[in-house]
């Protein structure tokens, strides 16, 4: 039996190694205190393979860095270590050299002389082996039973490491699904609430980056037949506008709808991640973005950004392949609305030229026409005759002046140019209201006549207010109208509010309508909303402004 000292010993020991969690930390300790109870130098832990005939893993202790570099690769469990695998029964050796196995051993490694090898048993299954040599004098049977005790304990804090190990993985897969699914719904959630391509890109590369926690996340869409580099997030470096279709994996997906992953891309041949800005990756994913059978493009992913060099799995395969769905129905939805907008802008523009064109024809043109024919009628009369023709010809010449002035002035008026948003807002008030007999008020507050505002949001502004007068003026049987606008900080806002029959939100206006306003306002990054009642209609538009071009302090300003 061992002394009361090695008893103690063990004891604590036992007590030390149960108590580890980390497998590493476990082989480290066990290796450490087999050499210091048995006097070993040199001390080592083969780890089985999963048919039981071989090393998978071999630790050791007692060697350095640099003779361990020069030994080169470890064992794999011939000779005596393949013995302590076909027959695990502990194994001790005064001279290893005078054994009919003692081979296999690399001219690099230190000479072996005695031997000690014991199994370490999990359960009914051989684990691995612990393995002690070159002690100066020959292993004794209380050296045996020491290594044997050991490797029990061993045993026991192997498998509580293991199954430590184990709920760790599965919390953490845990974790990861339930983030996942997170990112999943605030993904649906977050494209849902956008209609804007530009955005919903950006969304898309940036949400799909942290889903599968990917080094570089970038999306090819679709355009004339080549494939367009969209948007991306990430370690990025210098991207192509264009990338290559043809041969390439970005277009064997675009052709299949399916998915790919690729675990080496430098071995693919056919996966340049440059063009991407990706040089250097290793591994990718690749998923279609398709909708109603369609391939709009393709989702990929470069690199996992804790582990490089370990490949795309299955289940971020079908995490991607998910959210790409939900992201290729927010794109083709963007660019439907994109295009249904220009659409309505460009009928809208040309129901504004059909609108000037009936103008020029039905009041300048036949004015000019009738005063041709006055003129010529008069040119063989009398004096008399003469002079009352061009009486009235001047009469007629001096309104049509007014006429082209007023059409001149909404095409582009000229006080906004020149004196600004306040005084034209004003003129066009005047105008309108004159034109229809309406009572009409003017209420500029907060604008700083000396700071002009961007020629983009005058302009905006200009054209909602023209759009909401003239609806006033010609559909809503008003009486009086009240425009404000009110600008603090970071904020412009136009009031339009009439006493009218009402107004219909469908109801062509014979210019740009409610939907002109819309885009406008949408355009300069605002928001329009307008409220019919039977006591008359209220139209506000809201625009963001810079903080400059507003002066709190200044009184108000009314016409």
């Amino acid at each position: 039996m061992p002394d009361a000292g090695r008893l103690d010993r063990l004891a604590v020991v036992a007590r030390e190694l149960v108590s580890e969690l980390d497998l590493d930390d476990v082989l480290e300790h066990l290796l450490q205190t087999a050499r210091e109870l048995t006097g070993a130098p040199f001390a080592a832990l083969g780890v089985l393979n999963a048919a039981r005939d071989g090393l998978e893993r071999f630790v050791e202790c007692g060697i350095d860095d640099e003779r361990r570099a020069l030994i080169g690769d470890p064992p794999r469990g011939r000779g005596i270590l393949g013995l302590l695998i076909s027959d695990p029964r502990p194994l001790r050796l005064d001279d290893v050299r005078g054994h009919p196995l003692a081979y296999g051993v690399p001219a690099e490694h230190p000479p072996i002389t005695t031997f000690l090898g014991v199994p370490i048993t999990i359960g009914d299954a051989t684990w691995g082996n612990l393995y002690l040599a070159n002690k100066p004098e020959p292993f004794t049977e209380e050296d045996e039973w020491t290594a044997v005790v050991l490797a029990r304990w061993a045993a026991i804090a192997i498998e509580n490491a293991r199954l430590y190990e184990g709920l760790e993985r599965r919390r953490d897969e845990l974790e990861r699904a339930v983030a996942r699914l997170s990112a999943t719904t605030e993904i649906a959630i977050a494209l849902g609430a956008e209609v804007d391509r530009e955005p919903i890109l950006e969304l898309v590369v940036k949400r799909a980056r942290a889903l599968v926690d990917a080094r570089e996340v970038a999306v090819l869409l679709e355009l004339g037949g080549d494939l367009t580099v969209a948007a991306h997030a990430g370690d990025v470096g210098e991207t192509a506008d264009v990338v290559e279709r043809d041969g390439t994996r970005w277009g064997e997906v675009m052709a299949s709808g399916r998915a790919l992953r690729v675990d080496d891309i430098a071995a693919d041949g056919r996966l340049d991640p440059a063009p991407l800005g990706a040089s250097g990756a290793r591994t990718a994913l690749l998923v279609p973005l398709s909708y109603r059978l369609r391939t709009v493009g393709v989702l990929v992913a470069f690199d996992r950004r804790d582990a490089p060099g370990d490949p795309f799995g299955s289940r971020d395969e079908a995490l991607l392949r998910s959210f790409a769905t939900s992201a290729a129905i927010a794109v083709v939805t963007a660019e439907t609305v994109e295009k249904s907008r220009l659409r309505t802008a460009i009928e809208a523009a040309e129901a504004e030229r059909g609108r000037w064109a009936r103008e020029l024809h039905d009041e300048t043109l036949q004015s000019l026409g009738g005063l041709l024919v006055l003129l010529a009628s008069a040119e063989g009369g009398d004096d008399v005759h003469l002079r009352r023709a061009t009486s009235v010809a001047v009469e007629r010449l001096a309104d049509e002046i007014a006429n082209l002035r007023s059409i001149i002035a909404e095409l582009r008026p000229a006080a906004l140019d020149e004196l600004g948003l306040g005084p034209a807002l004003r003129a066009l008030v005047r105008r309108v209201a004159g034109g229809a007999g309406l009572d009409a008020s003017v209420d500029v507050d907060g604008l700083d006549e000396e700071a002009r505002l961007p020629g983009e949001l005058e302009t905006a502004v200009y054209r909602v207010a023209q759009e909401a007068l003239t609806n006033v003026a010609k559909h809503a049987r008003a009486t009086r109208v009240a425009v404000a606008l009110a600008a603090s900080p970071g904020e412009l806002l136009l009031t339009i509010a009439d006493d009218g029959a009402g107004f219909d939100l469908g109801a062509p206006s014979g210019g740009f309508g409610v939907a002109g306003m819309r885009e406008r306002v949408g355009l300069a990054g605002g928001t329009l909303s307008i409220t019919p009642s039977p006591e008359g209609t209220v139209l506000r538009a809201a625009f963001p402004q810079p903080l400059a071009a507003t002066s709190s302090n200044r009184p108000r300003s009314r016409a």
